[in-house]
């Protein structure tokens, strides 16, 4: 496994690359290892699929920091990729955000998201967002920069000032952000293609972020149309999470409907690849390796 460190540094390459970095959201180990299958660069911890897929709650800020420290740590063992993680508004002020790094630092993330909304916050495409200061955000990421003891960990910064404000003053606020010391700007939730134009525009020189929620506020593009108007990452954080309850939900009917699996087998992985993506073989010739007798190096046993 690579160390959290190459990890951050991976994913700094990769926000510096050629093309823009598309970061699926994942809400378990399953969701890492597909991603990583699939060829994906990195991975994002959602929260709001962590709320949804392991609580059973909705979006509101409910979820606490040991929680997303807990379920970070089990991610980043999980997979090789870099983990983004939506660290919401830091859990607190300046000093909980500081103690949010550290521990999310210390879990092996390699980025961390950070947003400006009061706490308790809501998801960006909710409506009735209420956001800090301006000043106070950029107390936090000071104090977000100030905690890390790896620089290759990236900070990214969101602002929510599109809905609970206007487009002029999320713009004005992620310059603010950009100033403070964030490595990453993400305003959420531009309503239309000249909303995003203008986000591209005006805040261009930082890798930026534009958030694809199918059915959300914001126009769902192409990948190249997103990448012409500015955007370095289109993050699809609840796409995996919601294609996989659309599946399961379709499977489960079938077996109550019919009391059977056998017919559908087509649409379900076959046993060989689900032993495979959790390295069954790769534990069982480790298994197998040390339930040798052991012998001091140099001597044969």
């Amino acid at each position: 496994m690579p160390s959290a460190h190459e990890r951050r540094l991976a994913l700094r390459a990769a926000l510096g690359g050629p093309h823009p970095l598309v970061l699926p959201g994942v809400t378990d180990a399953l969701g890492a290892r597909l991603a990583e299958q699939a060829g994906f660069a990195a991975v994002y911890a959602t929260g709001a699929g962590l709320a949804n897929a392991q609580h059973g709650v909705p979006d509101l800020g409910l979820i606490s920091l040991g929680e997303v420290v807990d379920h970070v740590s089990r991610l980043t063992e999980a997979t090789v990729l870099p983990v983004v993680v939506d660290a919401d508004t830091g859990y607190g002020g300046p000093l909980a955000t500081m103690r949010t790094v550290r521990l999310l630092e210390r879990a092996g993330a390699a980025a961390l998201q950070l947003e400006d909304q009061e706490m308790p916050k809501r998801c960006g495409h909710f409506d009735d967002h209420r956001l800090i200061p301006a000043a106070h955000m950029q107390a936090k990421i000071a104090a977000a920069l100030e905690a890390r003891t790896d620089e290759a960990m990236v900070l990214v910064a969101r602002t929510d000032a599109r809905s609970a404000e206007s487009l002029d003053a999320a713009i004005e606020r992620a310059h603010a952000y950009a100033e403070a010391g964030a490595d990453v700007l993400f305003v959420e939730a531009p309503r239309s293609v000249e909303e995003l134009a203008r986000v591209g525009t005006e805040l261009a020189g930082l890798p930026l972020v534009v958030n694809v929620v199918e059915g959300g506020k914001t126009p769902q593009l192409p990948l190249a149309e997103y990448a012409a108007l500015g955007f370095d990452v289109a993050l699809f954080a609840n796409y995996l999470m919601r294609s996989m309850l659309s599946a399961g939900r379709d499977a489960l009917a079938h077996l109550a409907a019919t009391g059977e699996t056998a017919s559908r087998a087509e649409a379900m992985a076959t046993w060989q690849e689900r032993q495979e993506l959790f390295h069954l073989p790769e534990f069982g010739a480790a298994e197998a390796h040390y339930d040798r007798p052991w012998s001091a190096p140099g001597v044969r046993s």
